[in-house]
């Protein structure tokens, strides 16, 4: 396993559309392995391909809490069913948009249909923080930010402070 560097906006590799994947293999389990070791390391609660330069409909997650047996789930080209037509707000960040929170209105539960960490098939219920987190991840893979809902002038003063961070960053 592998702890692999996070893109962060505005990297334009962010905004591509995920493609789906063929089978999972042992190459594709190593991918999930290291980008669950990525996540926790950041430390992070989800994590897609893309966030990692890889654009496969890949993701991660752990919602366990700090002084639980971690919980890791494993979504391989996962697709929303049935999104609940009342939303809720959660406040939000991304290990892509460091440093930065804000309230986003999403679907409050809805199922997801995907293929496991072995292949197989498997359809998960989610609401709550799992819904938000499932949603948040999927939105990545194709090519959308959780900053993308928020006002445009919102989006753009965060974009700006990362674009300054980063131009400091290289400089030093």
């Amino acid at each position: 396993m592998a702890i692999r560097p996070i893109l962060t906006a505005p990297d334009p590799r962010l905004r591509e559309v995920s493609k789906p994947v063929g089978q999972v293999d042992e190459a594709l389990r190593e991918l999930m392995d290291d980008m669950l070791e990525t996540m926790y390391d950041a430390p992070g609660i989800g994590l897609a391909a893309i966030q990692i330069g890889v654009p496969q409909r890949v993701i991660v997650m752990d919602l366990a809490g700090e002084d639980e047996e971690p919980a890791p789930l494993y979504f391989v080209n996962p697709e929303i069913l049935d999104p609940s037509e009342e939303k809720k707000p959660y406040e939000e960040g991304c290990l892509s948009v460091p440093d930065y929170y804000d309230e986003v209105e999403r679907p409050a539960r809805c199922r997801v249909k995907y293929l496991d960490y072995h292949g197989a098939e498997q359809i998960l219920e989610a609401e709550g923080m799992l819904a938000v987190c499932i949603q948040h991840e999927m939105d990545h893979l194709e090519g959308v930010l959780f900053i993308d809902y928020l006002s445009r002038l919102k989006r753009e003063r965060v974009l700006k402070k990362l674009k300054k961070e980063q131009r400091l960053a290289a400089a030093s």
